[in-house]
């Protein structure tokens, strides 16, 4: 027997109903994935995050969008909604009418999960590196004092630098500022297992 093929959407049909839906929802090849809810912890770095940069960009030329900001990804047809999304310069959009779907970030921050980290860091990561806008990409872990930050160089790799602990912080060269450690995680409670920042690799 034959299987039958999954069900497919246009991208009209998606966003038509993505702007209704009181869920968001990640779009790709006609399909439709549900984007899980967020953890205590995540919703407070959420908040930190959020007050770090409306602080760091008022009065710049650069702005920040939260996770209510769908982003295309134009050269792979991905529709996704990053945790923080910073555009430096015009903010261009896929409908200049509706502008709820960006398509230049220059910084793209997610605050990783443990049912999203694999994803972040591989595939979604890979739609990322095709946007030509995009600058560097941040990756936030919610179990540990952890920020990882790629930067896009001349030749279109990827250098990786990191901070571990709640005294270091991270740059954010795009925006010429940098992230506290001890501010993204003011108020979260890490787990007393993770008093070393690297996990044991059966944890990871």
């Amino acid at each position: 027997m034959t299987a039958q093929p999954k069900p497919t959407i246009s991208e009209e049909m998606y966003l038509e109903a993505e702007r209704t839906s009181p869920e968001k929802h990640e779009y790709y090849a006609g399909e439709v994935y549900a984007m899980a809810g967020a953890s205590e912890q995540h919703n407070i770095i959420a908040m930190n995050v959020a007050a770090l940069l409306h602080a760091l960009l008022r009065g710049r030329s650069c702005r920040a969008y939260p996770s209510d900001m769908r982003v295309k990804i134009i050269k792979t047809g991905l529709y996704t909604y990053p945790d923080f999304t910073i555009v430096c310069g015009q903010s261009q959009f896929i409908d200049s009418e509706k502008r709820d779907t960006l398509i230049n970030p220059t910084v793209i921050i997610e605050i990783l999960s443990p049912s999203t980290e694999r994803y972040d860091r591989g595939l979604k990561f890979q739609h990322y590196r095709t946007l030509d806008s995009l600058q560097e990409y941040i990756l936030i872990a919610q179990d540990r004092y952890y920020i990882e930050r790629f930067v896009r160089q001349e030749n279109n790799a990827w250098l990786l630098s990191d901070a571990l602990g709640h005294t270091e912080s991270i740059p954010i060269a795009a925006i010429q500022a940098r992230l506290r450690l001890e501010d993204v995680y003011e108020q979260v409670t890490m787990a007393s297992n993770m008093v070393n920042m690297y996990p044991h690799p059966d944890q990871s």
